[in-house]
């Protein structure tokens, strides 16, 4: 697990120059904007919502004395939940839109690694779309089973200390399961790639910790998030499936 997660984060490294080499920015220009566009509209929300979510938090304190603390407190909560929640939302949102654009970008750099592969499988824009949609909202709904449990453990004093790195980790495991779905997709069906990535956490979870961090980057890391990512997750998913391809020989 420590070294798969270990070679998810090397990949970032190789990714810039193996973007630039095979001439792939072109491809990352609409999931760029994407990406932007949704980074700005969460932070906007975000800005908007506190205060009424705030206000309703600081119904909860029904002492008049340190009321306007409170509500202080109650609005910065409220930012924090609307940006947590944006941030787990913006990820899939994004992935899944990309999926097509993304695809043949994954497809580039695997004929770069390892030439062409028979074992691929034939997909379309609007497959690639729908299967993008399609693991992006499975993932937001074990993404949120996962998070609500993990945030009520927060409030429970060392253990809530614990609890925000395994929320971390659990935001990058999902964040890395969608980029190297755009691998995945050409090689497995549905199911088949839920349990690859299963066996092979540790990749995801290294690429997604990368993801995650690039986006405390203001506007460059939303920019840049989705292209590196998705190139050191293809680099990654290429060989694990060579090297699952020779074992099954």
């Amino acid at each position: 697990m420590i070294k798969n997660i270990a070679l998810g984060i090397q990949a970032y490294f190789g990714a810039f120059n193996l973007i630039s080499k095979l001439k792939l920015w072109k491809y990352f220009a609409v999931p760029m904007l994407i990406s932007f566009v949704i980074a700005i509209v969460i932070g906007v929300s975000a800005y908007v919502l506190s205060d009424n979510i705030g206000f309703y938090i600081s119904k909860l304190w029904v002492w008049e004395w340190g009321k306007e603390t409170f509500t202080t407190i109650g609005n910065i909560l409220g930012g924090l939940f609307i940006v947590l929640l944006g941030l787990i939302l913006y990820k899939h949102i994004i992935m899944a839109l990309s999926a097509p654009f993304m695809s043949p970008v994954s497809e580039k750099i695997e004929i770069h690694l390892v030439g062409e592969s028979r074992s691929q499988r034939i997909t379309s824009f609007t497959d690639q779309l729908l299967r993008g949609i399609r693991i992006n909202v499975r993932n937001l709904g074990m993404e949120l089973v996962l998070t609500i449990p993990i945030l009520l453990l927060g409030f429970i004093p060392i253990i809530g200390i614990f609890s925000t790195v395994i929320l971390f980790l659990v935001q990058a495991y999902y964040a890395g399961f969608g980029n190297m779905d755009y691998t995945l997709e050409r090689h497995y069906k549905y199911n088949e790639s839920i349990q690859f990535v299963r066996n092979h956490r540790g990749l995801a979870i290294g690429n997604g910790i990368i993801f995650m961090l690039f986006l405390l980057i203001p506007v460059i890391g939303a920019i840049l998030v989705l292209p590196l990512s998705t190139t050191a997750a293809s680099i990654n998913t290429v060989k694990a499936i060579q090297l699952k391809q020779v074992n099954e020989r």
